[in-house]
């Protein structure tokens, strides 16, 4: 999936990816464009700090300029009723932009999107566009995630990523146009709900909806748009039983999507515009102190992910996030935890179709004050906005270890900001579990999510074992020195979730030097350790799930089950079954290694995207049905008698390159 919006796709976009012209201005000397010197090269979106960028600068940058002009093709130049918008996927801090040398627009907030209607500053075909990118790189308290804020990158902190670090692309709409969509799914009605901002109504217009499961014709509904709001309900033909239920509904182990189509149509009928998009049937709840997905209990093993790359930091092709995805499938987990970061849409768009839970986080600020509150507030607002119709999503996490609210225990204005992100995340989205402050000191949530990292599974088998040494632990064990739940509130009868523990490092002689929580000194002792702790904590019968800390090595963090290039420091298949637990053998007869169900595989059929790794050296990637391809990678081929699991198990098909559906063969390490 190229497209950077994967749930409302147009044809006519361009990438603005590539070669920009740019410039450091650290003195902050320059408020016009005009007046820029620009002196240097930025491959947009990789951040300065980046190698891929071709700078690979890591000094403070307080304000990159940016500029590019490009030529309107015919087919992107808008006529007298339609209109041009520019998309910047994220620009850390504040974001100031010139439309052929017109101020255009402002936007604060380093990881969310902003558009803006560039169509009145166009001057024939040639869109000239001039970026100021100002963020202050020690400001501790604007959302800033893992962004380290000392010179080099320290403990559990990471390289800064400045000025332009996603996408900048654009798109030609009509005048009148589907501007913003949800979707929302209700299986105990067994409804899918449709919100739509329609831009510029035109009197007496239609809007036409269309869903489709695997080809089949589930909708097709027509009705007046009377307002800019457009709400469908439709009500889907309920099949009943539940194994018949099961091949409509989306789970990690049966990931199964609608397609729509959204169409807007003039009183005589005419098409004005249409989209493509997609949703799901999928529910999920908190019922006692049990996790529920589609009405029934439901126990999440999930992965810590940074989201970092070596060359590209916190950027990544769709190639690369595609990868990642199956990777954590293929590790035995059903879940992922996108830690201090809003990752790329098309990450969510790859959960979606593999199959994965995601919690959704939002980078921490570290000091509190009436900035932070204002920063945090509308930068998460606009977060949850952006992401709330995946149906990957399975809860929200605005508040980490007390990031941003460091006095907590002693401050009684940060105990009612946790709440009021709480409940403000409750009330734009109440279809969703929200976690009030994952690891500690927590103060409401609908899970309660503990962070301990030690090391010995015998004491965390005492501390999560039985449901009255869970609520003991609760009021009375500080794994981190911390108290647990604070301010009258205590947890019980909430899902429990162990949302980090582990940490276990592996550093080969002659690398950098970094850390974790506790070191093994080999492939096979990392394997039994992280074996003994997955038993003792699957026996920890009060947990609704876990989080393992972590999947890949990052900067000084050496406690990847992967290193940086995303090799497995241990075989796959061992590390697999560690993570699934005892009971997997009950579901090894319905179930594939990425942990799908054999019967919705077998409904996919052969196009399916898999990806089968020969480790640390080459990838093998399948395309999703429709995508379109991208050029191939020349590599060579691997025989067929080489050693490894080149066939795959039933079901999936190893394709050379250059056969239907392939993409690339591309180096992993």
């Amino acid at each position: 999936m190229e497209y950077p919006r994967p749930q409302l796709r147009r044809a006519a976009w361009r990438s603005l990816d590539g070669p920009w012209q740019a410039m450091f201005d650290d003195s902050t000397l320059y408020v016009d464009p005009a007046d820029v010197p620009f002196d240097r090269t930025i491959i947009v979106p990789y951040p300065p700090e980046a190698r891929a960028s071709g700078v690979h600068d890591r000094g403070y940058r307080r304000r990159v300029w940016y500029k590019r002009q490009i030529s309107l093709d015919p087919a992107l130049l808008p006529g007298p009723e339609e209109r041009l918008i520019l998309h910047f996927g994220a620009v850390n801090y504040r974001a100031r932009v010139w439309i052929n040398g017109r101020f255009a627009v402002e936007h604060r907030g380093g990881h969310s999107p902003f558009s803006l209607d560039v169509t009145r500053h166009l001057d024939g075909s040639i869109l000239e566009i001039a970026v100021q990118a100002e963020d202050d790189p020690q400001d501790m308290h604007k959302p800033r995630g893992k962004m380290d804020w000392e010179p080099e990158p320290h403990k559990i902190w990471y390289p800064r990523t400045s000025g332009i670090w996603r996408t900048v692309w654009i798109e030609k709409v009509p005048r009148a146009h589907v501007a913003q969509l949800r979707w929302t799914a209700d299986v105990a009605r067994w409804q899918i709900r449709l919100d739509a901002d329609i831009a510029h109504v035109p009197e007496g217009g239609m809007a036409n909806v269309t869903l489709k499961l695997a080809g089949r014709l589930l909708v097709a509904d027509r009705c007046l748009l009377t307002g800019p709001r457009l709400s469908r309900i439709f009500q889907l033909p309920d099949p009943g039983i539940d194994d018949a239920r099961g091949l409509w509904m989306w789970s990690p182990e049966s990931p199964q999507l609608i397609d729509a189509e959204i169409e807007i149509r003039s009183a005589e009928g005419n098409l004005i515009d249409s989209v493509q998009s997609y949703t799901a049937l999928r529910t999920v709840s908190v019922e006692g102190d049990r996790f529920v997905l589609n009405s029934r209990p439901y126990f999440l093993r999930m992965v810590l992910d940074q989201g970092y790359w070596p060359d590209s930091l916190m950027v990544a092709s769709s190639d690369q996030l595609r990868h990642d995805v199956l990777l954590i499938k293929r590790l035995g987990f059903n879940g992922v935890r996108k830690h201090q970061k809003s990752e790329d849409p098309r990450w969510l768009y790859w959960c979606d179709v593999l199959g994965l839970c995601v919690w959704g986080e939002m980078p921490s600020a570290y000091g509190f004050s009436s900035a932070t509150v204002h920063g945090v507030m509308e930068e998460w607002k606009e977060l949850v906005e952006r992401d709330i119709s995946h149906p990957c999503i399975v809860a929200w996490v605005p508040t980490n270890e007390s990031w941003g609210v460091p006095e907590l225990m002693n401050d009684r204005r940060q105990v009612d900001f946790v709440r009021a992100l709480y409940h403000m995340t409750r009330a734009l989205d109440g279809t969703r579990p929200v976690v009030g402050n994952d690891g500690w000191e927590m103060p409401c949530g609908d899970l309660v999510c503990v962070h301990d990292y030690e090391q010995d599974p015998t004491v965390l088998l005492e501390r999560y074992g039985t449901r009255d040494a869970a609520a003991y632990t609760l009021e009375h064990v500080q794994p981190d020195r911390r108290r647990l739940v604070i301010d009258g509130f205590t947890g019980l009868g909430r899902p429990l979730f162990l949302s980090e523990f582990g940490g276990i490092a592996m550093s080969k002689p002659g690398e950098e030097s970094g850390w974790g929580y506790s070191v093994a000194k080999d492939s096979k002792e990392l394997l039994l350790r992280y074996q003994q702790l997955m038993s003792a904590v699957h026996r920890c019968r009060p947990l609704s799930g876990f989080c393992y800390t972590q999947l890949t090595d990052t900067f000084l963090e050496k406690n990847g089950l992967l290193t940086e290039d995303r090799v497995p420091k241990a075989p796959i298949e061992a590390l697999a079954q560690a993570t699934r637990g005892p009971q997997a053998h009950l579901q090894d007869w319905v179930l594939d290694p990425l942990g799908h169900s054999q019967r919705w595989r077998a409904r996919r059929g052969p196009d399916f995207p898999v990806e089968w790794t020969r480790v640390g050296e080459t990838a093998e990637v399948l395309a999703y049905p429709g995508e379109r391809q991208s050029p191939q990678v020349d590599a060579p081929d691997i025989p067929p008698t080489e050693p490894g699991p080149a066939a795959g198990p039933p079901g999936f098909e190893r394709r050379g390159r250059g056969g239907p559906g392939a993409r690339a063969r591309r180096k992993v390490a």
